[in-house]
């Protein structure tokens, strides 16, 4: 497995596959293993995705994702680009924002798939409306419940995770299922990740980037919402979005050919 040496001398590994153009490809969870992107359906190119700080083979301690733009940014050196194209997914999208309001200069493109998004907004969140049709579905009712509960523990976390997945997908079946269980996520993780305040300026200077920006969204996702992450193709000069039907937070999985109709010719 490949590593890099970040600006403190911390060695970060990365997976990589494919061929042509390099994409850095960012995992959500936050802190989830990459392995639940698998190869985000078949996406073309060089997929590069690198283990975040405490996540897989890259030791931690763990670092939010706001200072872990300058190991995006160490990679984009070690790997020779004058830019980068970034794919993103749910809570690694925070990271590559971070790294484009940081380093504008440095992006060429980013591809940010389902991103929540009620942070940089101010459209409030319209989950419960979205999934309205879903309510009576004894998985999904359970998951909505669970979602209030914030775990105190990895045990109680991992518990959690299980019981909220069936409202991040459209819908709830063995594919789902498989695909909810692969990637572990640990709880020190994701708090140190999410441990910091972006300055208050933050839109403001997503703004700024003269980056290619493409958003995909979920019709019904849950997890983020829709009408947010519309909203936060809007900040940027050059952003638009894209909506998948019938598709909840992992389009690579619930509608892949629907996925790459839209990320393809984005990438390429």
């Amino acid at each position: 497995m490949p590593i890099f040496v970040a600006g403190d001398q911390a060695a970060l590994h990365y997976d990589e596959s494919g061929d042509g153009r390099t994409l850095v490809v960012l995992a959500g969870g936050a802190g989830r293993h990459p392995s639940y992107l698998g190869d985000l359906g078949g996406l073309p190119g060089h997929l590069v995705i690198p283990h975040l700080r405490g996540v897989g083979e890259t030791p931690g301690p763990a670092l939010s994702y706001w200072q872990q733009a300058n190991d995006l940014e160490d990679l984009r050196k070690h790997l020779g680009l004058r830019q980068l194209d970034v794919v993103a997914h749910s809570a690694g999208t925070r990271l590559a924002m971070a790294h484009a309001a940081q380093y504008p200069l440095s992006v060429g493109s980013m591809l940010l798939i389902t991103p929540p998004s009620t942070h940089l907004t101010d459209t409030p969140s319209d989950a419960a409306e979205i999934t309205a049709h879903r309510r009576g579905e004894p998985a999904y009712d359970a998951a909505v419940a669970a979602f209030g509960h914030r775990p105190a523990n990895q045990l109680e976390f991992e518990a959690w995770q299980a019981r909220t997945a069936p409202a991040t997908y459209a819908v709830w079946t063995e594919r789902e299922r498989t695909h909810s269980q692969v990637g572990q996520t640990d709880l020190e993780t994701v708090q140190a990740y999410f441990g910091v305040d972006p300055p208050p300026d933050f839109p403001q200077q997503l703004g700024k980037t003269q980056a290619r920006v493409r958003v995909i969204a979920g019709a019904q996702d849950y997890s983020t919402g829709l009408a947010p992450v519309l909203a936060a193709a809007r900040l940027f000069a050059h952003g638009e979005a894209l909506v998948i039907e019938d598709c909840g937070h992992y389009p690579w999985i619930e509608q892949p050919l629907a996925f790459r109709r839209a990320a393809d010719p984005f990438v390429r």
